[in-house]
């Protein structure tokens, strides 16, 4: 995969997470203070390193010089977790030689249980040792921030401008406890591109709107949720207006990429779920409609047993809020049409459950004459094994 010029990472295992098999704690380091923005979750309850990321972009003025994220361990609800969160950051700033207001920290893990900081200080030194480019150290730091996750979750988009060539590359990690609200997960996105943090903000929220934002897996929305964004110039090419919106949109598609990863990957998951809401009055309208039927239960279990029950389809739409007339509404499993009007088409319902066998499954939800506005949302099937994985988390 192409990756950005100018960055380096490196993964560890530091004892926080049981299985020494795997890294949990990694670091991600631009050569050059990046400009940087970021969304946090709107969780009211937010952990310890949320909380000082925060103050650390509003502190350096939106620079970044490095990201120590580890895993096993929220560091949320614990009566030590401001201190872990600050003395992670200055051992980083030391060992970069630069100041704690630059660097971020990130945590993914148990809520509220007491993380020693030593945990996180100490392999900082061998962190920043083996700081390497690359697509190897790249990956192995997507795979050191897993926690349910079965697999590493990357993307990357390569595009050409007049002043040469940039890359847009990010990595992502969730699997349970996800549901759309600023920020779903763990996201890092890097760019060599030349553009200042006051920029690059609308370009993120706009992207994880499209994307993190249109994501589900079990209506939860965690503690921890952070995406930032870093843009470091190494590739020394700016953009004007017009390529900015370029960009924005190649951002925006490494998104979308890594949200429809972490819903493919969602806990005890066999299928992925794509939603399309369409011809409704506005944006959100169709917003709603599509994020009620991926939080349905109800439709998660039928899309697991390949039951083409589009009754709860509908029935689901008209719980989200959003006034419509039943009698316009067309539904499509598939890409063939199971409901029309509102009410029961003629299709092969064996036929059907054949094709609902597969991994993907997509569904339609049309309003005839109700507007132009649209929206996509991703999710997954809700089987017995997201019960058993969940029953057993911290044991």
């Amino acid at each position: 995969m192409k990756l950005p010029l100018g960055y380096r990472y490196a993964s560890a295992y530091a004892g926080i997470r049981k299985q020494a098999d795997q890294d949990d704690v990694a670091l991600i380091v631009s050569d050059t203070p990046a400009a940087a923005a970021s969304v946090f979750t709107q969780n009211v309850v937010q952990a310890a390193p949320v909380r000082l990321a925060k103050q650390h972009l509003k502190s350096s003025g939106g620079k970044v010089a490095g990201i120590l994220v580890n895993a096993g361990n929220a560091n949320c609800a614990t009566r030590t977790g401001d201190r872990v969160a600050l003395d992670s950051c200055k051992a980083v700033a030391k060992a970069l030689k630069t100041k704690p207001k630059y660097v971020l920290p990130a945590s993914t893990g148990v809520i509220g249980v007491e993380l020693d900081s030593k945990l996180l200080v100490a392999p900082v030194p061998k962190l920043v040792q083996n700081l390497l480019p690359g697509e190897a150290a790249f990956e192995s730091v997507a795979r050191a921030m897993m926690t349910t996750d079965t697999q590493m979750k990357v993307a990357s988009e390569e595009v050409k401008f007049r002043g040469g060539t940039v890359v847009v590359a990010g990595m992502t990690k969730g699997s349970g406890m996800i549901h759309p609200n600023m920020a779903t997960t763990l996201g890092f996105i890097m760019t060599d591109a030349a553009i200042p943090a006051k920029l690059l903000k609308p370009m993120l929220l706009d992207a994880t709107e499209r994307s993190y934002n249109s994501l589900t897996v079990d209506g939860d929305t965690s503690t921890n949720d952070m995406i930032a964004l870093l843009a470091n110039g190494a590739s020394k090419v700016s953009l004007d207006d017009k390529e900015r919106k370029v960009f924005a949109e190649v951002l925006a598609w490494v998104l979308e990429s890594l949200a429809e990863q972490i819903a493919a990957d969602g806990e005890g998951a066999r299928k992925l779920i794509i939603i399309r809401a369409l011809g409704f009055r506005s944006t959100e309208d169709a917003r709603r409609v599509a994020r009620a039927i991926a939080n349905s239960p109800l439709v998660k279990t039928a899309i697991a047993g390949s039951d083409p029950n589009w009754g709860r389809i509908l029935a689901a739409a008209g719980y989200s809020g959003v006034k419509f007339d039943p009698s316009r509404v067309d539904i499509h499993l598939q890409r063939e049409l199971v409901c029309k009007g509102g009410l029961a088409a003629e299709f092969d319902e064996d036929a059907m459950k054949e094709k609902l066998n597969g991994g993907e499954v997509r569904i339609r939800v049309t309003l005839n004459g109700g507007g132009k506005a649209q929206a996509r949302f991703f999710t997954c099937d809700l089987t017995k094994e997201y019960i058993e994985i969940n029953g057993s988390y911290r044991t």
